[in-house]
């Protein structure tokens, strides 16, 4: 009974620790929010799209620079800019569901999301990254979001947007989520910021 007890506990610290840990923000930190029309905000107005939210949840500057109908290629062009003029703290990166859609060359797409989170932490910019998923009879995150994560230990939310996804009361159209889906978005990162120590 004491080894049952003790494996629980074990396993239960264990989950607990699984999310790999970042510095804490500090008060005048911006967060950069990156990425296609999921960060812009498609179907809803500014004030609702997830960064705008996140920013009225967790109190820190978020910049809002997604770009609808954008991918990847396009996306690690634009990247380096944003993080020079901005200086962010922190990137949330939700990318690769263009290509996705489009059905571009996978590889490519990991190369070019792995390459966007390597430029923000070789600037000391902590990342979080968000899983798409690949869209067919069950959707779930494409396979390569956790891969990536795992590869360079940054904190990952693969559950979310396709949760979002499967939920037709949570979106304004086929694809992109309504007021409602926004604002779980928003919740589910500041839980992941929260869970890595990034805010208290």
């Amino acid at each position: 009974m004491k080894q049952i007890i003790l494996f629980f506990l074990v396993f239960v610290s264990g989950c607990s620790s699984s999310v790999p840990q970042l510095p804490p923000l500090s008060p005048d930190s911006v967060i950069l929010a990156f990425g296609d029309s999921l960060t812009y905000g498609t179907g809803v107005s500014e004030d609702d799209a997830y960064p705008a939210v996140l920013e009225q949840l967790t109190g820190f500057s978020v910049i809002n620079a997604g770009i609808p109908g954008e991918e990847t290629p396009q996306g690690l062009k634009r990247l380096p800019q944003l993080l020079e003029e901005y200086k962010p703290a922190l990137l949330v990166l939700c990318h690769g569901g263009n290509d996705i859609l489009r059905k571009r060359d996978l590889k490519k797409t990991v190369e070019n999301i792995k390459s966007m989170i390597n430029i923000a932490k070789q600037q000391g910019i902590s990342v979080v990254l968000l899983g798409v998923p690949e869209f067919g009879l069950l959707l779930s995150t494409a396979e390569f979001y956790p891969q990536i994560a795992q590869e360079l230990n940054i904190p990952f939310d693969g559950e979310t947007i396709p949760d979002i996804e499967s939920d037709n009361a949570l979106k304004s159209d086929a694809i992109h989520p309504n007021k409602a889906g926004y604002r779980i978005m928003a919740e589910a990162v500041m839980t992941l910021l929260k869970q890595s120590g990034a805010i208290q």
